[in-house]
């Protein structure tokens, strides 16, 4: 498919697709549109960044365009499910855009905002409803919704949910759907918990996957660094110096150390913010919109926070903390690159993190190039990498990132060692 027009899409909605931007289909959206609008359940494997939004939005309002009726009070027909208030939020955005000049009606209810308010909205029913799961639950309780007429239900980011503890909420949410619906599974990875979710919404699913599982994407240029816990403050100052005006976007492990290493960085003259799930819905609303705008050019976020950040102009990612996670990586480093643009990431490694530098690169499948630092020997048979930098590193080190890395010794361990 080379654009929307064959995709068997409403005019409307290519129209409003073009005036996004979208005129020629991405892979995940050439090849998993026409299974949707065929009525078909959908298991989608395709790295973020990739138009998912767009995969599952555009065939479900064209559906929903067919039925020609207002929905119930207390119901939708659609129900799309996302993991955090700002994937949310993105999602709702993106599908009121595609739906622009239809009366298709599209709302989001999430954690942090009024819960009244949203019953009162709920009470006239809605086209399309996008939830987290914990605020579709409160609804549910206070019986301000019913799922029974939901015809089309849509999991985003599932390998999210499932990290993020959300396995429970899913099958009590199961249970209320009507069991002939379609069902889309969208995710980027594909954990071992996703064959049961895989297995208990989905019906005899069609499975595209645009790219494997873990990969990142190729536009991004990576590198590691390599560096003491104590000196990664200033060694982030040196590198987004270097690029004045540019946004980038900073992962902490934890809420504590992404306040503490705001305030270093704003004592230190830097235009920043942090993002964590210790903020109110409010605070993160206004800081994505101050970075967004380029007010702020640096948002520390912790991986939850940072999940549905769709900003193109982010061109830096720094994982100031490795994931503790192998998979968060690809989701974190994804936030760049959007849109069709480049995009750039290095990861701080410290003595403490080469187990999870291992683990990262054994999901890849990939090495990550050493940019600055020294490889220590810790990382045996995963560290024969170039001293340059290879496509996916920063072409120049920062000051003061001390010497380059020597060329290595050959290895004295034993060759059954080596091969392990």
């Amino acid at each position: 498919m080379t654009n929307f027009d064959q995709l068997g899409l409403d005019t409307r909605l290519v129209k409003n697709a073009a005036l996004k931007g979208l005129t020629t289909p991405t892979p995940i959206q050439a090849q998993g549109i026409p299974h949707i609008v065929a009525g078909k359940d959908l298991l989608g494997l395709a790295q973020t960044g990739t138009g998912k939004t767009a995969a599952f939005g555009l065939p479900i309002i064209n559906r929903l365009l067919k039925i020609g009726t207002r929905p119930a009070p207390k119901s939708c027909r659609a129900l799309i499910l996302a993991p955090t208030r700002e994937l949310a939020t993105q999602i709702t955005d993106n599908l009121t855009a595609f739906a622009a000049g239809t009366p298709i009606k599209v709302f989001r209810v999430v954690g942090g905002a009024s819960l009244n308010t949203q019953s009162d909205r709920m009470a006239r029913g809605v086209d399309i409803l996008v939830a987290t799961p914990g605020r579709l639950i409160d609804l549910l309780d206070r019986k301000a919704l019913t799922l029974n007429e939901v015809l089309c239900l849509v999991l985003d980011e599932a390998d999210q949910m499932l990290d993020i503890g959300f396995i429970h909420a899913l099958r009590q949410i199961a249970k209320l759907l009507p069991r002939r619906r379609q069902t889309l599974l969208f995710s980027a990875t594909m954990p071992k918990l996703m064959e049961e979710i895989a297995t208990s919404y989905l019906n005899d699913p069609v499975r595209v996957q645009v790219s494997p599982p873990g990969k990142a994407v190729e536009r991004i240029e990576q590198g590691v660094h390599f560096v003491r816990q104590g000196d990664k403050a200033k060694l982030l100052a040196d590198y987004v110096a270097k690029h004045p005006g540019e946004l980038a976007l900073v992962f902490n492990r934890t809420k504590h150390g992404s306040d503490k290493l705001t305030r270093l960085l704003e004592s230190w003259g830097f235009s920043v913010g942090a993002i964590h799930g210790n903020k109110s819905q409010g605070q993160r609303e206004r800081m994505l919109h101050s970075f967004r705008t380029g007010e702020i050019k640096v948002l520390v976020a912790t991986d939850v926070a940072a999940r549905g950040i769709d900003i193109p102009e982010v061109r830096h990612v720094y994982n100031y903390d490795l994931p503790n996670v192998p998979d968060n990586y690809v989701h974190r480093i994804g936030r760049t690159a959007r849109a069709g643009r480049d995009g750039r990431a290095v990861a701080f490694c410290s003595p403490d993190e080469i187990g999870e530098l291992r683990d990262i690169e054994k999901t890849m499948k990939a090495v990550i190039p050493v940019i600055g630092g020294e490889a220590p020997i810790e990382l045996g048979p995963m560290a024969k990498r170039g001293p340059q930098p290879q496509r996916g590193a920063p072409k120049a080190q920062p000051a003061g990132e001390g010497k380059k890395r020597p060329t290595r010794r050959p290895s004295r361990r034993p060759k059954r060692e080596q091969a392990a």
